[in-house]
């Protein structure tokens, strides 16, 4: 009478597996462990058919774990989800409409990181294929949201000198609610500031003494605009163009003559967006500004 061979193979259980779902959420799947038998005839031989059978066995854990948490610890005052709010709930009076977007100041921590992740995208754009990318993307929005809501938050009145968020986010529309995230698709930060002493622009004075003064008169102060990006599915609709311009209206409208910005030598199209703007090279910023690859551009308001 043929009897049969049972063989168990006990496997190593399955460790913890992290699922990335976005760029701040990670969701933890559950631990489970297994086991195989295999039933084997023991007259099996190489000219006979290989009967076997293999029986899949799951262990699940006695006490189901508690439901995975996204792991949001760093950004844990943020509503991802928070719906973009309303025109009267906001009741700005600085706002530029034009065709279906709205240019205004950022007020809310969920605008500041979405601002902050559209910079980090823009920056790491053009480097996909470098190892640790997503790593360095999350790591780059993470400094740049407390930085921001550093440099806006905390104005220095005395001496006049503020930063000032600005975005650009879809306009609002009957029966149709977004969430901030999806809303916000372009950002620059403009910032208001004085020169130093015996400087005509900025950075002239790039080995000033530690305790160079700062010349407080009106001619010295000017506008400086940096960090402009557009998220990729909103553009060639017209928003870096339309943001800067009311970057532009606002300095002037608080007095600002002269406003600044930097551009790579190597980026045609923002020379080009800047220049029609009236922004233009200068040109005694050329050899400090060698190294760095970068122009100073300036528009006399």
């Amino acid at each position: 009478m043929p009897c049969s061979v049972s063989i168990a193979i006990q496997t190593p259980e399955f460790q913890s597996l992290f699922i990335q779902v976005s760029p701040t959420r990670t969701c933890k799947c559950r631990r489970i462990s297994a086991s195989w038998t295999t039933a084997m005839d023991s007259n099996f031989s190489p000219t006979m058919s290989n009967k076997k059978k293999k029986e899949l066995s799951v262990q699940l854990p006695s006490s189901a774990p508690p439901i995975p948490k996204f792991e949001t610890s760093r950004f844990c005052d943020l509503h991802f989800d928070r719906l973009q709010p309303s025109d009267q709930e906001l009741d700005q009076h600085s706002r530029f409409e034009f065709g279906q977007f709205v240019a205004r100041q950022a007020l809310l921590d969920e605008e500041y990181w979405t601002a902050a992740w559209l910079r980090a995208e823009s920056h790491w754009e053009n480097r996909p294929y470098e190892r640790y990318t997503d790593h360095y993307k999350r790591k780059f929005a993470d400094q740049e949201f407390h930085a921001i809501k550093r440099r806006c938050r905390v104005q220095i009145v005395p001496n006049g000198e503020s930063c000032t968020c600005i975005i650009t986010v879809r306009k609002e529309q009957k029966n149709v609610k977004r969430s901030i995230i999806k809303s916000v698709v372009g950002t620059l930060d403009l910032n208001i500031r004085y020169m130093l002493q015996g400087e005509t622009f900025p950075g002239e004075r790039a080995k000033a003494p530690p305790f160079c003064g700062i010349n407080k008169t009106p001619s010295s102060r000017y506008g400086y605009i940096s960090n402009l990006c557009v998220a990729k599915s909103a553009r060639r609709q017209g928003i870096a163009s339309n943001m800067l311009h009311f970057a532009v209206e606002s300095a002037k409208s608080i007095g600002v003559a002269r406003i600044f910005a930097h551009v790579d030598r190597n980026n045609g199209a923002a020379q080009s967006l800047y220049k029609n703007m009236g922004f233009e090279i200068v040109e005694m910023a050329n050899a400090l500004l060698l190294d760095e690859q970068t122009y100073l551009l300036r528009l006399q308001t």
